[in-house]
């Protein structure tokens, strides 16, 4: 492949480094190129792996001249593992390079800029992750079961004996995980195991496309007493997934500050990294800024991670949710922490949700918005219309927790230009260190 050399100006979304070719005779800079493993302040030569008309990408081959900010990955696998794509660069220039791209998309999508930018949410940079969907693949070449990521760009599963940013105990299981996958008599019917830990428990579901054997259901019950795991089987879809073994045991986690004690699924959605999220919980509830008195919304409330310690504040906390199931827990959740007589879930569609549906919920004096990475754009267009026809019905303060920058600022445009709000404060959450994940907050205010 054709070889060149290349000044890397910054980084994009996928944390591959972004520079242009030679400059083009009218003096206007050359087609844009993107080079995996490349950093800001760099030069690098580079192979050319695509080239498209308006932009090309390839990967390092030799870095002339090296970044501060370039370090030492920790984990052996990281240059064939797609688990992590931003181990070869400093901690806290990875966060800084994270609201950098959140303030870029607030302004290039939609000409928003916070009045403040917030302090990033940051915590334990290995260790951290407390879910994970990890591939299985049988490799008659190998030998053996793969278990682990994909590797990077590819579909097949990356050879990986550990992994730095699952909890040690997790790691330390790989090579054992992989040999009893090995052992099964459904070796190559598991496409792959979900993680989930809570606080004294760690669970994984098998996808088991075939039912096990009696000597099959024998050796999983034998390492779960010697890893002290418990197994869930899942024969088809999420919703089939259930305990096997042991039977004694369940999935929580805690949000002291409140006196919360969640209990979970592990199929359900819930955040990955437990630390952040104790944090991310007090920093929201503390720009919404809840006053007793008042009704509160919290939109896509899944099992009720901020409904809960919202009516631990609120006069009223109604949650809504896609899920008829998800709502039911969440209602059974706040009744086990006994703040069920101050929440109402609701099972709506909220990327379908009209000003008519807002006017038929009532007065919220604030909302929470908690949406996947499609965003919440259905609702921004119905507070926009809520405005020119029912003003005294708009919340006064919306907190918005994002996982897509870009969604974000859509919406963002949608609320600040047309909905009457200014955008108060932003600024990222460090939800999944090394990785080009950028979670944010964004605090609106009516103006």
């Amino acid at each position: 492949m054709q070889d060149n050399s290349i000044e890397i100006k910054s980084l994009d979304m996928d944390a591959r480094g972004v520079g242009h070719l030679q400059d083009n005779e009218d003096g206007t800079p050359g087609k844009v190129v993107f080079v995996e493993g490349a950093l800001p302040g760099e030069r690098v030569s580079f192979e050319m792996l695509r080239k498209k008309k308006n932009w090309e990408s390839g990967r390092v081959t030799a870095i002339h001249r090296e970044s501060a900010m370039r370090v030492q990955p920790k984990c052996v696998h990281f240059d064939y593992c797609g688990g992590c794509s931003m181990q070869h660069l400093e901690e806290t220039a990875q966060v800084a390079i994270k609201q950098r791209v959140l303030e870029d998309n607030l302004w290039h999508l939609s000409k928003v800029k916070a009045d403040v930018m917030m302090r990033p949410l940051q915590g334990p940079t290995w260790g951290y992750r407390y879910r994970a969907r990890l591939s299985a693949r049988h490799v008659a070449k190998k030998g053996t079961v793969l278990v682990g990521f994909h590797e990077k760009k590819s579909v097949y599963v990356a050879d990986i004996q550990s992994c730095q940013i699952l909890p040690k105990h997790v790691s330390d299981m790989m090579m054992p995980l992989r040999a009893l996958i090995g052992s099964l008599s459904i070796f190559d019917k598991v496409p792959q195991l979900e993680l989930a830990i809570g606080e004294d428990l760690t669970v994984l579901v098998m996808r088991n496309m075939v039912p096990l054997t009696a000597d099959d259901e024998a050796k999983l019950k034998a390492f779960a007493d010697e890893f002290n795991i418990q197994w869930w089987l899942q024969p088809k879809g999420p919703e089939t997934a259930y305990p096997f073994y042991p039977l004694d045991k369940q999935l929580h986690y805690l949000l002291p500050e409140f006196g919360i004690r969640m209990p979970f699924k592990p199929v359900d959605f819930t955040q990955v990294n437990h630390q952040i999220n104790r944090v991310l919980v007090h920093k929201a509830l503390r720009h919404l800024d809840v006053q007793p008195g008042e009704r509160v919304a919290d939109l896509f409330c899944g099992i009720g991670n901020f409904t809960l310690p919202l009516a631990t504040q609120a006069r009223e906390v109604v949650g809504i949710e896609g899920s008829t199931s998800l709502t039911e827990r969440a209602q059974q959740n706040a009744v086990v922490n006994g703040v069920g007589d101050k929440t109402t879930f609701y099972c709506r569609n909220l990327f379908e949700v009209t000003k008519d549906d807002l006017i038929a919920l009532g007065k919220f004096d604030r909302i929470l918005v908690d949406p996947p990475r499609d965003g919440a754009m259905a609702l921004s267009l119905a507070l926009a219309e809520l405005k020119e026809t029912n003003p005294e019905l708009l919340p006064k303060r919306i907190v918005y927790v994002s996982c897509s920058p870009s969604t974000l600022a859509r919406d963002a445009g949608v609320l600040v230009h047309r909905a009457g709000y200014t955008l108060s404060q932003a600024g990222v959450m460090n939800m999944f260190p090394h990785t080009s994940h950028v979670e944010s907050m964004a605090v609106f205010d009516l103006a």
